[in-house]
């Protein structure tokens, strides 16, 4: 066996033993956090900060480097990606767009995330001053700033699916209207991220927004009439009265989400809003739906999702925060981050209309944070944008944020009239 076959044959080996331990390591959280009553994603964040060096790597270091090493490996990396793609797309297909035709709830979305990304913005740029001498000196200020702002305030489109599917909201006025209104809010948190970072280089510049958001309209467009009927014309002719999707279909399918993935990566609003704008393209096609859900879904959600799960929560140590300054801090960001997103969505949906339950679960809705926020943090991190300290005080309340929403929709549902699906209701 020549020394190259080797080398892959090693690195399919520990590919496949630590994809093998995510996985297990999955779905024993999601299990575990169900039978408690939190939704089963918040188990596979957990699952993943555990295998990390919060946990596994800091009492078992020398196995723990063995088994994920000191980096994240690249095949890892892309796996986790695809699923989000996938993930992505799924939640597109599931969105219900009847509500939209009501003006008030078109109004709550628009409302929402402006409430949902103003307050946060302005609560997480004065926490960047007034916190820049103590946690991140030697960073630019105006820099470090502009990346909490946007830390803040994004809201998490994935896992906040995964959560409105599993309580039964996917197809309800309140989860519409938050999926959508996350949507915006995510859409413009990358915009917000890739001008910082253009700013951090001394890029920015007001042609390259308008060529980005020009892009981002022209994208729109040839989904919208290009695409979407090509869509309706094929979907009848391609898949038998409820019959599996056919291989040449579902190979269609794939290409045109990846090749959407594609263009919206090239705008600087990452690949998964490809997956999500394919989705939306499909939603009409419930027979579609239902047998993609039924071929492809489940593996998605039981193979890529925990891959991408536990991945991200191996690059994260909660266990740097040392100190009664750190602790105070950690203090002071969560109190902004939950009450900056809660009371502003919470009266922009009365403003709009919705009842109090109502509101007050779309501005528990829109608290949920989780690994769309740990993407942004990463970069930052990556980028030194943030220090160790501020990363890890992020991320808590990221995780916060997200166990938080599972309780309080226990607690609201049956208040507003919704019921709790029997798998919830532990």
């Amino acid at each position: 066996m020549s020394t190259s076959v080797h080398e892959t044959e090693e690195l399919l080996f520990l590919i496949l033993l630590q994809i093998t331990v995510m996985i297990a390591a999955a779905r024993i959280g999601n299990t575990l956090l169900r039978r408690l009553g939190q939704p089963g994603v918040v188990g596979e964040i957990l699952a993943g900060l555990l295998l990390g060096p919060s946990l596994f790597g800091h009492f078992f270091p020398v196995a723990a480097h063995a088994l994920f090493g000191e980096h994240a490996s690249a095949p890892l990396t892309i796996i986790s990606q695809i699923g989000l793609i996938l993930l992505m797309f799924q939640i597109g297909m599931d969105f219900e767009f009847t509500h939209l035709r009501s003006r008030r709830n078109l109004r709550a979305v628009l409302a929402v995330t402006l409430a949902s990304m103003s307050v946060p913005l302005l609560l997480g740029f004065l926490i960047g001053r007034l916190s820049h001498d103590v946690l991140a000196a030697g960073i630019d200020p105006t820099l470090y700033s502009l990346f909490c702002s946007v830390g803040m305030s994004i809201t998490a489109v994935p896992v906040l699916g995964r959560i409105l599917r599993e309580y039964g909201l996917t197809r309800t006025e309140v989860g519409v209207v938050a999926i959508s209104a996350a949507a915006l809010n995510d859409v413009a948190g990358w915009i917000l991220l890739a001008g910082v970072s253009a700013y951090a280089v001394a890029r920015f510049s007001g042609a390259h927004v308008v060529f980005q958001l020009g892009g981002l309209a022209v994208f729109v467009l040839i989904l919208w009439f290009v695409c979407r009927p090509l869509v309706d014309r094929l979907i009848p002719r391609s898949l038998p009265a409820g019959g599996d999707v056919p291989p040449n279909l579902m190979a269609g399918v794939i290409c045109l989400m990846l090749a959407a993935s594609l263009c919206t990566y090239r705008l600087g609003i990452f690949a998964i809003f490809g997956g999500f704008a394919t989705g939306l393209l499909f939603h009409r096609h419930r027979g579609f739906v239902s047998a993609w859900n039924r071929q492809v879904g489940q593996f998605v959600l039981v193979f890529f999702l925990p891959v991408f799960f536990t991945f991200t929560g191996l690059r994260t140590n909660i266990l740097g925060l040392d100190s009664a300054v750190d602790a105070q801090w950690l203090a002071i960001v969560l109190a902004a981050a939950i009450l900056g997103k809660v009371i502003p969505v919470y009266g922009a949906a009365r403003s709009c209309g919705f009842d109090g339950p109502h509101s007050w679960i779309l501005g528990s809705l829109m608290n949920t944070r989780a690994l769309m926020e740990l993407i942004v943090l990463n970069i930052g991190l990556d980028l030194g944008f943030i220090p160790p300290k501020v990363f890890t005080i992020l991320v808590i309340m990221a995780i916060v944020t997200t166990i938080m929403t599972g309780p309080l929709l226990k607690l609201l549902l049956p208040r507003a009239g919704h019921l709790i699906p029997k798998a919830m209701d532990a």
